[in-house]
């Protein structure tokens, strides 16, 4: 069995090779959960906890905020057009892009009614003010 050794010719890696794989990359990678996590910090203090949360490009009316059951949902959508027009003003190119982001933090001991967010340069600010701590009684026990 004889096998054709001549180089392999097709028309389609002619031109550029890399146009195969232009946006692969990206595409690869925005699969992934961590590229659309919500990055934050949570801090205690004596009476409250803070959440600060960063996202940045959203709109304060694109993110909703939830406290239900002991946890807090911070989840945020946008959809984002990109479109390049030559001088005569037709699309040359456009794309769209959608993010959904989710996250959630379980607390303890809440003040549900006193929960208070603002949201400013893309960074979230979330105050959980604790419960008061019920003054505990004390008593002494008889030992029998």
């Amino acid at each position: 069995m004889a096998f054709d050794m001549r180089p392999f010719n097709n028309s389609f890696f002619e031109g550029n090779p890399g146009a195969l794989f232009k946006d692969f990359g990206r595409q690869f990678f925005e699969q992934f959960p961590d590229s659309t996590s919500i990055k934050s910090d949570v801090k205690e203090l004596d009476n409250a906890y803070i959440v600060e949360a960063e996202l940045p490009g959203f709109q304060k009316e694109n993110i909703t905020l939830q406290f239900e059951n002991n946890v807090l949902t911070i989840e945020g959508k946008q959809i984002v057009e990109n479109s390049e027009k030559d001088e005569e003003g037709r699309i040359i190119h456009q794309e769209r892009s959608a993010s959904n982001v989710k996250r959630q933090y379980p607390f303890e001991n809440i003040n549900e009614n006193a929960i208070k967010a603002s949201f400013e340069n893309g960074m979230l600010n979330v105050t959980l003010p604790k419960k008061e701590q019920e003054d505990q009684t004390s008593s002494n026990i008889q030992i029998d």
